[in-house]
């Protein structure tokens, strides 16, 4: 991890403290599902859905409802959907409580609770938390300067920023999710290293300076790219559009799903891509 210049105000305030604890405790919930045993369905769009999604998303809103009460809040097993917005530009919370229920199922650890503040537009405040190993990584981006995170299981926040892509990039890649428009894209940039993983773990892998690109042409969800945006942008990265626009929340129109992006640890790439 880099160092920060001093002047950089190190420690996390209150709500940013409140929300990593709370999503450290949906995965302890998940966990104790996983020890238990775990039973999943199909939801109506055929994707995987367990008692441990639901579980996590019932220890977050109820934990949400204290921390910030009437905030418009979104989550990806609720039924509302952007019902509860009445505009994009409104602040809302972006919840995905199991991230990478694939992964969850198949006994790989890549699967993360993902905690997402928006304000105008963009994640403002980001939790990527990772049941399997106690690491959360957190971004915060409030105000100047923005300030990124990794944090243990002892509670050790360590501050950690993106780095300077070099020649040839390391690329970030999904693990489950691989489509032709993006395995093309990788054969027209410089790569020196692919890494498929899994859920909001690419984001937060180019945050703490491990990684240079994590292209996705395929379908998302607002929910699965906020937290990840907001730990990665305060960073010091960037995530646009695949017109090399800002990338934006609150789409309602679209009923919360993304278009394609490229989140990239350095700003400066998006002149070579675009």
């Amino acid at each position: 991890m880099q160092h920060h210049d001093s002047s950089v105000p190190s420690v996390p305030d209150s709500l940013v403290v409140a929300l990593e604890a709370l999503a450290r405790r949906a995965g302890s919930a998940i966990l104790e599902v996983k020890r238990v045993g775990i039973q999943a369905e199909a939801k109506s769009d055929g994707s995987p859905v367990t008692d441990a999604d639901l579980a996590a998303n019932e220890v977050i809103l109820e934990g949400l409802s204290t921390l910030l009460p009437g905030i418009p809040l979104i989550t990806e097993e609720g039924d509302e959907g952007f019902r509860v917005l009445a505009s994009p530009d409104d602040d809302f919370l972006l919840i995905d409580p199991l991230d990478g229920t694939r992964e969850f199922l198949s006994g790989d650890p890549d699967y993360t609770v993902n905690i997402a503040y928006v304000r105008g537009r963009r994640p403002v405040v980001g939790i990527v938390h990772m049941p399997e190993t106690g690491l959360s990584w957190v971004g915060d981006s409030r105000s100047a300067p923005h300030v990124a995170w990794q944090v243990d299981q002892t509670d050790d926040w360590q501050m950690i920023q993106t780095r300077g892509a070099g020649d040839a990039l390391a690329v970030l890649a999904s693990r489950s999710h691989q489509d032709p428009a993006t395995e093309a894209f990788l054969k027209t940039v410089p790569v020196s290293e692919l890494v498929r993983r899994g859920s909001s773990l690419k984001f937060c892998l180019i945050a703490a300076g491990q990684g240079d690109l994590y292209p996705r042409f395929g379908p998302t969800m607002e929910w699965d790219t906020a937290a990840g945006d907001g730990v990665l942008t305060a960073a010091g990265g960037a995530m646009l559009d695949l017109n090399g626009q800002a990338f934006l929340y609150g789409k309602i129109q679209e009923e919360c799903r993304n278009c394609g992006f490229m989140a990239m640890g350095d700003p400066r790439l998006a002149a070579t891509i675009f």
